[in-house]
């Protein structure tokens, strides 16, 4: 019995003794690691000892970072089974691409053992469960709707289309001025069936061309005049016609310009944030599957301040005097926004003479003086001021319209029949530079960069002399405007303080200088005056349009002839106006044109 227990005692010894012998599984996780590591670290060298396909694992990694843009890529193990000869690892993987996004996803791979050796079994799932044979990864931008550009009435006045860039070869020309000629020629045949689009003048382009070392751009027309381009060119192989992404204006006859300029600014603000997206895609690039997606985040639609309203009843109320230079310019008082900048074919030719032309703004310019008097003499619209036929200042002798004469009335009275005896005396009662500051008060005379509309708003001289003031109160002399100008004028009376004109929402408007506001009670004042010209016994009285509007009447007399104005504003609809008739003659043209203007709104359900 003694021996029997020493026998297993000592086979039990042996047996523990093998146990403790026995060598612990060879762990397939530094292999794992490893090549994690050199796909991650783009050594794709170090795969020819990891994997048993070397060639196939190195170029499929290659494409799918190509395909990803990737910038990075970070995998971690997040667990190794192993049974015999064969082990599972499983990881995340987490690329970084381009635009700081980041995909994600776990993935696993297969590895085997021969000896003490560790080997991946190498298939595209190791890079993404979805990828299959000659298959990768690939990112690609999904891009976001275009949005519209919208008049501040809700409007769509520009939305995305596609246009043509006229291009030239200059190899293929027979000859320069011959190439120039035919595409100045089937430019003006496009502007004659659409007023947006371009033209050249063949003999500056001629050199252009002739010095065009590659394909030279002359010109983009919109897609309304493709067919009238290309048959106007008559198959010149010299000139093509490339189809382009562009906005698109709805309506070409819709303040042009102001929207051609538009169109070019807001490019950037109507893309909005592409989408993307990673998909399985073959060798020719063919997609199968989405393995992830961000959908696109289309931009709001951009806002401009143009009334679709009032600008379309500018530009009918000017239907009339097509034949003359007249424009129309409407800003809104309480915000700023320019509302409308019409002008006649006549003044399209001569350029952007709404917001840019310098004319002498007449009598409306008696809205600066009358401000003047009220703010820096003491003045009230009850003051008793002279107002006789004509009145010799400094020997400049000043004449009323036809040499009416009035005698002694009240300042408002002298305001609303224009006297112009009276506001030269006023304005020469000043101090030099008085009636300058003043102006700028109301907007005249200040530098305004506004994002989309080139404007000058005018000048007032300085009045060092006493003719220079005399001259200056009733409109004369130095005194210029633009119709935008005086527009901004009423705007200012109309708000109490001059409002920053803007054409587009979110793009500031640069104001030269600061400049006070005027005294509330002078702008009060003001506007009861400016009531009496539209009353009756008013240059403007008799007006037909509804609603309360206020204003001053002008005519500017130059060598030849003189300007017909009108400026105010109507508080029912928040509208500022300034009305101009190049040699127009009295007035009365301006008043009636605004009238019209006024009237069609009060028939679109305005004001």
């Amino acid at each position: 019995m003694r021996r029997l227990l020493a026998l297993l005692a000592s086979a039990l010894m042996l047996a523990a003794g093998l146990t403790g012998c026995t060598p612990r599984p060879n762990s397939a996780e530094p292999t794992a690691a490893a090549f994690l590591d050199a796909i991650s670290s783009r050594q794709f060298g170090e795969l020819a000892s990891l994997v048993d396909d070397p060639s196939q694992a190195e170029s499929s990694t290659q494409t799918t970072w190509d395909g990803l843009q990737a910038e990075a890529l970070e995998a971690e193990i997040t667990n190794v089974t192993q049974t015999d000869n064969i082990a599972t690892a499983t990881y995340t993987m987490r690329w970084h691409l381009p635009r700081e996004r980041d995909f994600t996803y776990e993935d696993h791979m297969t590895l085997t053992q021969a000896g003490d050796e560790w080997t991946v079994r190498w298939q595209p799932s190791v890079l993404h469960p979805k990828l299959g044979a000659n298959q990768h990864l690939e990112l690609r931008a999904i891009a976001a709707k275009e949005a519209s550009v919208v008049s501040s009435d809700g409007v769509e006045l520009l939305r995305p289309g596609v246009a043509y860039r006229v291009l030239v070869e200059p190899g293929t020309m027979r000859s320069a001025p011959e190439t120039a000629q035919r595409v100045a020629a089937a430019l003006a045949a496009a502007h004659e069936q659409d007023p947006t689009s371009p033209q050249v003048d063949a003999g500056a382009l001629t050199p252009q061309l002739a010095s065009a070392a590659s394909t030279y751009s002359v010109a983009v027309v919109p897609a309304s005049v493709k067919e009238t381009v290309e048959r106007a060119l008559g198959g010149d192989p010299a000139v093509r016609l490339n189809e382009e992404a562009a906005m698109v204006n709805q309506d070409p006859t819709f303040a042009p310009d102001i929207m051609a300029r538009i169109g070019q600014l807001v490019s950037d603000d109507l893309e909005g944030e592409a989408g993307w997206s990673v998909s399985v895609v073959n060798e020719n690039g063919a997609e199968y599957e989405q393995v992830q997606r961000e959908d696109p985040a289309p931009a709001p639609a951009v806002g401009v301040s143009l009334d679709h309203a009032v600008q379309e009843a500018a530009e009918k109320a000017l239907e009339p005097v097509a034949g003359q230079q007249a424009m129309i310019v409407a800003i809104r008082p309480s915000t700023g926004g320019v509302l409308a900048v019409a002008q006649t074919p006549a003044a399209d030719k001569q350029g952007n003479l709404a917001t840019m032309g310098q004319y002498p703004p007449g009598s409306t310019f008696k809205i600066i003086t009358s401000a003047a008097g009220l703010q820096r003499q003491g003045l009230s619209p009850a003051s008793i001021v002279p107002c006789p036929g004509t009145m010799d200042i400094y020997g400049r002798v000043v004449t009323n319209y036809a040499g009416f004469s009035l005698g002694s009335v009240p300042l408002e009275t002298a305001f609303a029949r224009s006297c112009n005896t009276t506001f030269a005396d006023i304005s020469t009662k000043l101090a030099p530079g008085e009636l300058k500051a003043v102006g700028k008060q109301f907007g005249l005379g200040v530098d305004l960069t506004i994002p989309g509309l080139d404007t000058i708003t005018g000048s007032i001289p300085e009045g060092e002399t006493p003719l220079e003031r005399t001259e200056a109160g009733y409109g004369q002399g130095a005194d210029l405007a633009s119709p935008f100008g005086m527009a901004l004028v009423a705007a200012t009376a109309a708000r109490g303080s001059m409002p920053v004109p803007f054409v587009l929402a979110g793009h500031d408007t640069q104001v030269g200088e600061k400049v006070a506001a005027p005294s509330p009670q002078a702008v009060e004042q003001l506007r009861e005056m400016m009531a009496a010209v539209t009353a009756p016994g008013g240059t403007a009285a008799g007006m037909s349009a509804q609603g309360d509007i206020r204003g001053k009447t002008g005519e500017a007399e130059i060598n030849g002839g003189s300007h017909a104005w009108f400026t105010g504003y109507r508080a029912d609809d928040d509208i500022a106006f300034a009305t101009l008739v190049v040699l127009g003659g009295g007035s009365e043209a301006a008043v009636a044109i605004t009238n019209a203007m006024l009237a069609h709104l009060d028939g679109a359900g305005q004001g």
